[in-house]
């Protein structure tokens, strides 16, 4: 294996490290042919408007017909989008990515009749529509989905102007991005040998990272400088969207902008106020892990800017992609072999774009294409990456399963299970690794990043998602949102979850007004739920073996959407509708601080 993880033009990158799109389309040309064929389907949908009620007959047509686009579309798209990716300056691919966007708006649009057609049937209509044609029985769970929220849908002249109210509900979080990522620039810092570093949102962690304390004070001072700068812009950003989405849920009489936002995934509120109390029943934990921290830094103080650098010094080692491999498969070998048969599947027959090419996307991601699911990785030869690639794979292997047993409108996983099978495939790979090393230091390494990962994920994503329902209660009890009581209720969070071991840097009460999360919709909580879920499924795959192995397949990576996703965890081993597996969570995080220290001393 090549010691290269970058390379000057996308022509240069051999083969074997790049992904096979020829799989989807052998030339641009099949792409355009089958372009025109979806273009063709619209007409098509048109003929059904109006039609769905009359028979059992026309509505499974009409899903059939559904179903074949969504297959059309994913291979189309995911041909486009990918190509796209791999070198964002080739403007003929990022044309096709145009193109596919349109072609999604105009079907949509050609679709929008179906939902309040649907809603409009009755219940007697719809079990005679079963009864006469049973293959009707393979979309019950979908056009449930769509009429159990019949209550909140309104009459099609108030549908309208909700409709027409999308833009300005939008509009927040268009403001936010291009305040902090177009209009925001921070001074750069000067490290103790006099080099200058650029101090951007990408930059921002990574100096956190660096052991000149100098170097970490000085990038969280540039950066929040700036926020305080435009604070109040950025309160009244925030205001707005609490505004719109109390309004939007109002209007569609839910109890709550919550309660709205979850109801999309078929989610109980309970989840999300259990996630915050079983955190604050555990905030001993991340006191402990915070005097920790302190001890082994070897500082007087400690900062809010010392939260991001290593514990364990000079331990990092280079990991190349050939050896990840190797310790994923090994790692995973406890899911059985029909799991790594498929793990090896893809790492032989090209489903993963391995390494940096000048103008190639940055980060990394899965898309679950029906064909077999496509990887794009940014690979450096480091734990981080080795990590990034086991989470990867985890999210290809469950687009896949789900895709090979369930029919395609039961196929896609919605968000709130999205992070699990990602997350237990990285916690199985960490015993794996945590088993195998007989060095303390590294050791001690491996500790210290799966400690980062409870403490970024369960505990920052849990106080995220606790300030976002505080800002919402604000505008629920008419209560101005502005700089003052947005960092009021910042600060209080931060004692909170931090605890007094810590130096409570007054620039870190305007951390939300960098948070671009606040502005995705009660998104953020289910970070920290997968997480715990993940590290359940992880402990019972372990300890349990076999009949658990079964579950998590079967239960949990095979289910697709085919029930609410409360259920499908239950199915697998994990209530979520309970605390209990934030809890054991919390209670291995404890335990992992503790190993933590008897290897320090």
């Amino acid at each position: 294996m090549s010691t290269i993880t970058s390379y000057e033009k996308r022509a240069d990158v051999p083969k074997e490290y790049t992904w096979a799109i020829e799989d989807l389309y052998a030339t641009d040309e099949d792409w355009k042919r089958d372009f025109e064929k979806i273009k063709s389907k619209i007409p098509q949908i048109e003929t059904f408007q109006g039609k769905l009620g009359e028979s059992a007959d026309n509505l499974l047509a009409f899903l059939k017909l559904q179903d074949e686009l969504t297959i059309l579309i994913d291979q189309f798209a995911n041909y486009s989008m990918r190509k796209s990716d791999e070198d964002t300056k080739n403007t003929t691919y990022q044309g096709y990515k145009d193109q596919t966007t349109s072609l999604y708006v105009a079907i949509s649009s050609a679709l929008s009749f179906a939902e309040p057609e649907i809603l409009d049937l009755s219940d007697d209509t719809l079990n005679t529509f079963y009864n006469e044609q049973p293959k009707l029985e393979n979309y019950k769970r979908y056009l449930s989905d769509i009429r159990r929220k019949k209550a909140h849908i309104l009459s099609n002249a108030e549908e309208k102007i909700l409709a027409a109210a999308g833009d300005l509900a939008q509009a927040p979080d268009d403001i936010f991005s291009l305040l902090n990522d177009a209009d925001l620039t921070f001074e750069s810092v000067t490290d103790i040998e006099g080099n200058r570093h650029a101090v951007t949102h990408a930059s921002f962690i990574p100096l956190l990272h660096n052991y000149d304390k100098n170097v970490r004070k000085a990038t969280f001072e540039s950066l929040y400088k700036t926020y305080a700068h435009h604070k109040n812009t950025s309160a009244a950003i925030l205001s707005a969207q609490m505004k719109q989405l109390h309004f939007f849920a109002k209007m569609r009489k839910y109890n709550s902008p919550l309660e709205a936002a979850l109801d999309s995934t078929h989610v109980d509120p309970q989840v999300y106020y259990n996630l915050i109390e079983a955190v604050h029943e555990n905030m001993e934990s991340m006191y402990k892990y915070v005097r920790l921290r302190k001890k082994l830094l070897n500082v007087d103080e400690l900062h809010m800017y010392d939260l991001y650098v290593p514990m364990v010094a000079d331990a990092e080692r280079n990991i190349p992609f050939s050896e990840a491999k190797t310790n994923i498969c090994e790692a995973l070998s406890v899911l059985g072999t029909d799991y790594t048969d498929l793990l090896n599947e893809g790492f032989s027959n090209r489903w993963i774009d391995i390494y940096e090419n000048t103008g190639k996307r940055s980060g990394a991601y899965s898309s679950g294409c029906r064909v077999h699911p496509y990887i794009l990785l940014n690979y450096k030869n480091n734990l981080d990456s080795e990590f990034t690639t086991a989470h990867e794979m985890g999210h290809a292997l469950h687009s896949y399963f789900s895709n090979q047993n369930q029919p395609v409108i039961n196929a896609d996983y919605v968000i709130f299970v999205a992070e699990v099978a990602s997350t237990c495939n990285e916690a199985l790979l960490m015993q794996y690794l945590l088993q195998k090393t007989t060095d303390k230091k590294e050791r001690a390494y491996l500790i210290n990043y799966f400690l980062e990962q409870f403490r970024t994920t369960l505990y920052r994503q849990t106080m995220f998602a606790e300030f976002e329902l505080k800002m919402s209660q604000m505008i629920i009890n008419g209560e101005s949102i502005n700089a003052e009581t947005a960092c009021k209720v910042y600060h209080d969070l931060i004692d909170l979850y931090f605890g007094k071991d810590i130096i409570h840097d007054a620039q870190i009460d305007l951390e939300w007004a960098r948070i671009p999360h606040f502005y995705y919709n009660f998104y953020v909580y289910q970070y920290a739920t997968g997480f715990s879920a993940a590290i359940a499924l992880s402990q019972k795959i372990l300890e349990e073996g076999e009949p658990a192995v079964k579950a998590y397949k079967e239960q949990f990576l095979s289910a697709g959407c085919s029930k609410d996703p409360v259920s499908i965890l239950k199915d697998a081993g994990v209530d979520m509708s309970t605390k209990k597996p934030i809890e054991d969570a919390l209670k291995l995080f404890d335990s992992l601080i503790d190993e933590m220290d008897a290897l320090m001393r």
